[in-house]
């Protein structure tokens, strides 16, 4: 019994004593113990680059930190990073995300993915966790093509565009992320560029930190399969919003803002608003009880035994 109630909270924060020093980590703290093998020049590097820095300033520590992906180049990340990992099924990331932190409230629960698995195969997921405003930051690495299928369209991807799955070009139309999530619900949208990992970083720590669904669209080339849209091209091309006093809580400027597409594309914090309660705020059960992590188990020695006896 004592086995199964350590490994179904083990993802609880352990408590620290007021006389043990506090230790302050750096990004070198946050690298896992395998190195990436995205293709030299990936953006994902990055990302990846910025997520270990955030969570360092952030002052956090791996015990507090899950990170869940789904299927894809940049899903890999769980295994980069010093962290708990959960690499899932593609598209459903969200999904299981979501019952890791309705089940222990104070994981800083973050999800990675790439376009093709956040906003095609997990569509449904996307709208849906924002919907809700499930307490989550979902980074989404968007190179605009499959890369790990070794270069198909994705839903992000021009039209126009000429692709091994379209050698005539895309006759499809690019789904809008930042317009989507700010329709669907989410209380922090933004977008980002993996070339500018401060700013980046920046955004990272934002998100979060804010209570409820963060959204960060980043521009993450992929300089083996997509030709179309590489460093050069959001490089001449990005505009930060906080160079022009964008208001983030003005839901339809940020709309406005983030259908600009052409020699000037829009990065930085869209649409932001606090007023709103996270699900795991608003559900009567986690909130009279308390999340699960922290119930005790509730089986006798008896019952436990059985059950692990079950599954081994």
């Amino acid at each position: 019994s004592h086995s199964l109630t350590r490994r179904l909270n083990m993802t609880s924060t352990p408590k620290v004593s007021e006389d043990e020093p506090v230790v302050q980590l750096t990004a070198r703290d946050f690298k896992g113990k395998a190195d990436p093998d995205w293709c030299p020049g990936c953006g994902d590097f990055g990302v990846l680059n910025s997520l270990q820095r955030s969570c360092a300033e952030l002052g956090m520590k791996p015990h507090e930190i899950l990170v869940v992906s789904g299927i894809g180049c940049s899903s890999n990340l769980p295994g980069y990073i010093n962290a708990y990992g959960m690499h899932t099924l593609h598209g459903r990331s969200l999904a299981f995300a979501t019952g890791a932190k309705m089940a222990n409230h104070d994981l800083n629960v973050i999800v990675t993915g790439g376009d093709g698995d956040g906003y095609g195969i997990g569509g449904n997921h996307f709208t849906h966790t924002a919907r809700r405003n499930v307490d989550l930051t979902y980074i989404v690495m968007n190179n605009q093509i499959y890369g790990l299928t070794t270069g198909q369209i994705s839903p992000t991807s021009r039209d126009g565009m000429k692709t091994k799955s379209t050698p005539f070009g895309s006759v499809e139309m690019p789904i809008n992320p930042i317009t989507s999530s700010i329709m669907n619900g989410a209380t922090f949208v933004a977008r980002g560029y993996s070339g500018d990992v401060r700013h980046l970083n920046d955004l990272i720590k934002e998100a979060i930190q804010h209570k409820g669904f963060s959204h960060i669209d980043v521009f993450s080339p992929c300089v083996t399969f997509n030709h179309d849209n590489g460093h050069p091209f959001f490089k001449d091309r990005v505009t930060k919003l906080e160079d022009e006093n964008h208001d983030t809580s003005d839901w339809k400027a940020a709309c406005e803002k983030a259908m600009v597409w052409g020699d000037q594309i829009y990065t930085g914090v869209f649409f932001k608003v606090e007023a709103r309660e996270s699900l795991g705020d608003r559900e009567p059960v986690l909130e009279r009880e308390g999340p699960l992590a922290k119930r005790s188990l509730g089986l006798s020695n008896e019952q436990a035994d059985k059950l692990i006896k079950a599954t081994m």
